[in-house]
């Protein structure tokens, strides 16, 4: 069989190819688990992620190829527009709908960044995908459709994985850090717009600005711990993530306030 064409993904992930319209990925202590919950969202109609096709006969983990384009950063200009917000703030609430009620299997596995692989939110509502990172969500005719790369799926909370989107997609960074496209956006507005997109309770509405604060602050934690036990993550801490991360927090710090206005609407 042909050795196939080399995916960059994310840039963590070595070894992954394309074969025909499959994927073939190195099989990982949490793949099986993984590939329970796709088999889960796709029997729940939830068109917007790869099919499961199960281990092939070298041992890799097998899924469809989903079509389209994957942005890079820096994002360009034609992803900065509110109907991709709107787009992938409906891609995400859709896939927790799909997701909600699915018990994971006895024994689940599941992945993470080194520093905090296995570990579970206590609070857990569904399993969720976790990672709206630009390269994990495709595109077509210019709008998210799809998501690939489940490799930090696992049971979380709705408002984590929304305030992970927003992170990524509003974005919730210093504007220094965003790309040129997105650096004099309205961020607060932008995360107005995904919620209404969305669909975001009140209490939703209510613990988001404080927890994105809190969220930007673990980040930092999680990538410093990560990049002492791996030498992929130490790179991307040393090539931008510890300045990066810092910024981010302290910005949101002060953004917060105003964040939390919008989504009461009072403003």
């Amino acid at each position: 069989m042909s050795e196939g064409e080399p995916l960059t993904g994310d840039g963590v992930t070595q070894g992954i190819v394309r074969i025909g319209d499959t994927v073939r990925r190195p099989l990982r202590p949490f793949s099986l688990t993984v590939q329970a919950y796709l088999a889960h969202l796709r029997d729940a109609g939830f068109a917007g992620a790869p099919l499961p096709l199960g281990i092939d006969e070298q041992g890799r983990e097998v899924l469809s190829f989903v079509p389209g384009e994957v942005p890079r950063n820096p994002l360009p200009p034609e992803t900065a527009g509110e109907e991709v917000l709107v787009a992938l703030a409906r891609l995400v609430r859709a896939l927790h709908d799909a997701s909600a009620g699915w018990a994971p299997p006895p024994g689940a596995v599941w992945g993470g960044t080194p520093a905090s692989a296995g570990q579970v939110t206590e609070q857990a509502e569904l399993v969720s995908h976790r990672d709206y990172y630009p390269g994990n969500v495709v595109f077509r005719d210019g709008l998210p459709v799809a998501l690939i790369d489940f490799d930090l799926a696992k049971p979380t909370t709705r408002l984590y994985d929304i305030a992970n989107a927003v992170w990524y997609w509003a974005p919730l960074r210093d504007p220094r850090d965003r790309a040129p496209a997105f650096a004099g956006l309205d961020v607060p507005h932008r995360v107005a717009v995904f919620a209404d997109a969305y669909g975001m309770t009140a209490v939703q509405r209510a613990e988001f600005a404080p927890f994105a604060v809190d969220m930007a602050r673990r980040y930092l934690e999680n990538s410093r711990a990560s990049a002492e036990l791996d030498p992929v993550f130490r790179k991307l801490w040393e090539d931008g993530a510890k300045d990066e991360l810092p910024r981010a927090e302290a910005w949101l710090r002060e953004a917060a306030p105003a964040i939390a206005a919008r989504l009461r609407h009072e403003c």
